[in-house]
């Protein structure tokens, strides 16, 4: 959800704040200066979600992004700072083992075919036509020092140099979303390590939470989404509604400003600054239970009346 602006750097959010603070506190649900965020990237900590209907819930994917302290963002990155922070997270990926090992494509070494395969296949971010890479000059120099890393099953993955310095993604098929997020918690934990190691860190403050390019994502970065079938529900007057009472949002079969194919969509928590990771996966798993359970009432012909939430 793009917001017109986006940050050239570390420091653009604090010099600039006249700008971004009311367009902050307008995206994040009244977010004031003053406030602090809070961080919890402890997967115990997240009651159920691996137990969502498969028979609903097709995939299952938590994201987020993060910046690395000392180099512009991508709408003012140089090729020459894009080019180090290529190599920088290759050399820390690659230390990654076990069920996260795997390899970096880069993007100018893949075919034409390979790259469309990939963004077919949810994987791979896809060309830069939108106005928000063209417009802001994240597109310069494409498809230069920009790639995909992603473990041997592709259900780890990381993007390197598109709207963030990198993007972390863990997905796999089926309503199994602790154990994307235990994934995605664990992957990420030890990419932060990895960097330290190196004596980098990750853009970070108590107010903002995480850093990154456009303020929509600011604090946790974090999308927990499914792409789960609803016909019915999908097509009830009362669907955005409930949609907006549990904090979620809706996007289509192929993601931002897409249509629903076959009843199926993309629902994934709305907020991203103010809350921890966990609460805001908590809502999504809590969320998709209760869309389920209404989907199941419309097959019977039944009303859902009774089920609309209170706003969260």
């Amino acid at each position: 959800m793009t917001v017109g602006c986006v940050a050239g750097d570390e420091e653009s959010y604090e010099v600039f704040k006249d700008l971004f603070d009311p367009i902050i506190e307008d995206r994040h649900g009244g977010y004031k200066p003053s406030d602090e965020h809070k961080t919890d990237l402890n997967p115990d900590n997240l009651q159920g979600g691996d137990d969502l209907d498969p028979n609903y819930v097709l995939s299952s994917r938590v994201r987020t992004g993060r910046s690395i302290r000392g180099f512009c963002l991508p709408p003012h990155c140089s090729r020459g700072e894009r080019r180090a922070i290529e190599k920088l997270a290759v050399e820390a990926l690659s230390s990654l083992e076990g069920d996260l090992a795997g390899r970096y494509f880069a993007l100018r070494s893949m075919t034409e075919a390979e790259q469309q395969q990939l963004i077919d296949d949810h994987f791979l971010f896809d060309k830069p036509v939108s106005p928000l890479l063209l417009a802001s000059g994240m597109a310069r120099d494409w498809p230069d020092a920009r790639g995909i890393w992603h473990n041997d099953n592709k259900t780890f993955l990381v993007w390197i140099n598109e709207e963030d310095h990198l993007r972390v993604i863990s997905m796999q098929k089926g309503g199994n979303m602790k154990e994307v997020f235990t994934r995605f918690c664990n992957g990420l934990t030890q990419i932060e390590t990895l960097f330290k190691s190196k004596n980098f860190e990750f853009m970070w403050n108590p107010h903002l939470g995480y850093i990154l390019t456009c303020p929509s994502n600011l604090g946790t970065g974090l999308r927990a989404g499914v792409h789960i079938k609803l016909p019915h529900l999908g097509k009830h007057e009362k669907f955005p509604e409930v949609l907006k009472r549990l904090r979620l949002q809706k996007r289509g079969t192929g993601g931002v400003d897409t249509a629903a194919v076959g009843g199926v969509f993309d629902i994934s928590n709305a907020d991203r600054l103010g809350f921890s990771e966990v609460e805001l996966v908590q809502m999504v798993v809590d969320g998709v239970k209760l869309l389920i359970e209404m989907e199941q009432r419309l097959e019977q012909g039944q009303a859902i009346d009774d089920l609309v939430p209170a706003q969260k």
